[in-house]
């Protein structure tokens, strides 16, 4: 699984998130890999038609009806959305909320991505066994060092942790990802994927990067 996280960065506002995501689905189609993308989540609804998964950048605990402001999995399923991250570095929740959530998207067979700190939180979280951990070293995010090259033991430990869970949880290594090498010595690590952000949309060429993380990938 290779997901992008677009946050709410300016590069992709406005219609620039359906040439981002056409130009994903391309890349998708010609290595035959899986990609999703995290919109913001006002724009979650203008591509949510498209051929790859879309996935929600956070989601609540919070009821249908009469409630304001929050983002519920029932009505993001109903606009064709797969799934979403949960626990985000920059939107983390409580252990109660990250269990229910994650039970809910369980119920609604979408895709659950619990994001986690360190391999203390991927061991806890594993056990819940959502679609994916992805572990994101807080003060590499961003920053253009990637985990696979300043903490290549966190991968290793944190892929040891999810397995421990005896589940079919699956590891993404995330954190300043920024070349298909990054993503090949992860992979070779034990990550099962990546989940990365502005090593892609702030790159100049976004076809580029994506095809040769793709490549790295396959």
């Amino acid at each position: 699984m290779f997901i992008i996280n677009c946050k709410n960065y300016e590069e992709i506002s406005g219609d620039k998130i359906i040439k981002f995501v056409k130009t994903a689905e391309k890349i998708s189609k010609k290595f035959k890999i899986k990609i999703a993308i995290c919109p913001p989540q006002h724009l979650v609804g203008v591509v949510s038609n498209s051929s790859i998964p879309i996935l929600a950048q956070h989601i609540d605990d919070s009821k249908i009806g009469s409630t304001t402001g929050f983002v519920i999995p029932e009505l993001l399923k109903k606009s064709k959305v797969k799934g979403s991250l949960i626990n985000h570095s920059e939107h983390r929740i409580s252990s109660k909320e990250i269990k229910k959530l994650v039970e809910k998207l369980k119920e609604l067979k979408m895709i659950s991505v619990v994001c986690v700190k360190d391999v203390a939180e991927a061991r806890k979280y594993a056990k819940l066994n959502p679609n994916y951990i992805a572990i994101e070293p807080p003060e590499l995010i961003g920053s253009g060092k990637a985990v696979s090259t300043e903490k290549p033991e966190l991968i290793l430990k944190a892929a040891i942790a999810v397995k421990s869970a005896k589940n079919n949880t699956k590891l993404l290594c995330g954190a300043g990802i920024v070349s298909g090498q990054d993503v090949k010595k992860a992979s070779e690590l034990g990550s099962k994927g990546i989940l990365v952000a502005s090593g892609i949309i702030k790159a100049k060429s976004w076809e580029k990067i994506i095809s040769d993380f793709a490549k790295a990938l396959v």
